[in-house]
């Protein structure tokens, strides 16, 4: 049983089909919880359970699971009845919980914590980004039909529909507003976007993620590591061309894979200085962090707190990102990292050289990097921070319930 000043939480995520920085958030932040001894019973949808092949009669059954899956409803509250827990936080709920899940906590008078891993609940594929750009068309839009008119998510109006469907009603049904007790925004720029969007700004907290104690690296390998989705968004052909540019003047190794592998294939036979070396497991990444002298973050939407970056300041090593969003508060220009103009191959190229060409520079902001992590992203920070918001969750529900007949 759980010691004095522990809790019993009850945390709920849908994983997705391609695993991601929120599966390992939600992995990482249950083993947290356990290892500071409070009793954690985890309830998990997974993706996978959708037929890659659905008939016409399962797609529509999935849409209207989105805006209310009665299963998801039903199996959070059969947790919440055997577990007994204090709280209950949510990862993900798209789309197999759905907000049910919320009103069933709320069925069994349960806090609620919402972590806000992306922008789902105001943008329809989450990220602000289309067409290559960023795009807030639908920002506090009460009805945001420019999600179905671009096809915004899986490039289909149909699904489109589905997910701005399940933001209209939920926003006229003010389930966002009355349903959750706490929002976790991961950052300043994320809270801000998300009162923007229509949440009560006393309901939003911040608390950044976390990763584990590394040993910091010596920065000596002479070349400079990309790691992440090989993707539009993550700012991968700016990346490539930036390196047209060095002309082989500065080694690049680029981890990880997805829909642009063959660009950077082509990228790997034409341009002198790159390497591909494929999805590299955690700790070969944590490896080729401690060597390199430098992590490109090129993304070209407004992230939520990559763990990338976090992992990159827990070795020292200092991150190049573009200047948006979270990155442009995350990582201080010239202390912990540099930034460059958003997808901007001749600033990124020279960015990077100007670095490379000030060694003492480079050496100050690795110091600077570790410096940063445990100022604000150990384990125990976050633990602390945690449970401050869990504190608040639970004190808005009493009185809640207390001014309730």
């Amino acid at each position: 049983m759980p010691g004095s000043g522990t809790m019993r939480v009850l945390l709920v995520h849908n994983c997705y089909q391609q695993p991601g920085g929120e599966d390992m958030v939600f992995a990482s932040e249950a083993s947290l919880l356990a290892a500071h001894g409070h009793a954690v019973q985890q309830l998990v949808f997974d993706n996978d359970a959708i037929a890659p092949h659905r008939s016409a009669l399962g797609s529509a059954r999935l849409a209207g699971a989105t805006v209310w899956s009665p299963q998801g409803y039903g199996a959070v509250r059969n947790a919440i009845r055997a577990f007994r827990p204090d709280l209950v936080h949510f990862h993900n709920t798209f789309p197999l919980i759905s907000p049910a899940g919320y009103y069933a906590a709320r069925a069994e008078r349960v806090p609620v914590v919402q972590t806000l891993h992306n922008f789902r609940l105001l943008c329809a594929n989450g990220l602000f980004y289309r067409d290559g750009h960023i795009c807030e068309d639908c920002l506090g839009k009460a009805v945001p039909l420019p999600g179905i008119v671009h096809a915004c998510y899986r490039d289909s109006r149909a699904a489109s529909g589905a997910v701005v469907t399940m933001q209209t009603v939920h926003r006229a049904l003010g389930s966002w507003t009355r349903m959750v007790d706490r929002y976790i925004a991961l950052g300043k720029f994320a809270r801000q976007t998300f009162i923007a969007g229509g949440l009560p700004a006393h309901k939003v907290a911040i608390k950044p993620n976390f990763v584990p104690e590394s040993p910091v690296g010596d920065g000596q390998g002479g070349y400079v590591l990309f790691v992440g989705r090989l993707s539009a968004e993550k700012g991968i052909r700016t990346l490539l061309r930036a390196w047209e540019r060095l002309e082989g003047t500065i080694p690049l190794r680029i981890a990880g894979d997805g829909p642009l592998a063959g660009e950077v294939a082509d990228a790997v036979r034409q341009v002198p200085g790159i390497e591909w070396l494929g999805r590299l497991p955690p700790a070969a990444v944590t490896t080729a962090m401690q060597g390199a002298a430098l992590l490109i973050f090129p993304s070209e939407w407004y992230e939520g707190l990559p763990r990338t970056i976090l992992e990159s300041f827990v070795v020292g090593t200092p991150v190049v990102a573009a200047n948006v969003g979270a990155m442009g508060e995350i990582i201080h220009d010239g202390e912990t990292g540099r930034h460059f103009q958003r997808g901007d191959p001749v600033d990124l190229a020279r960015v990077v050289a100007d670095a490379f060409a000030h060694p003492e520079q480079l050496a100050r902001m690795r110091a600077c990097a570790r410096a940063e992590f445990d100022l604000r992203y150990t384990a125990d920070e976050n633990h602390r921070q945690l449970m401050e918001i869990y504190a608040q969750a639970m004190k808005a529900r009493r009185d809640t319930a207390a001014r309730m007949p």
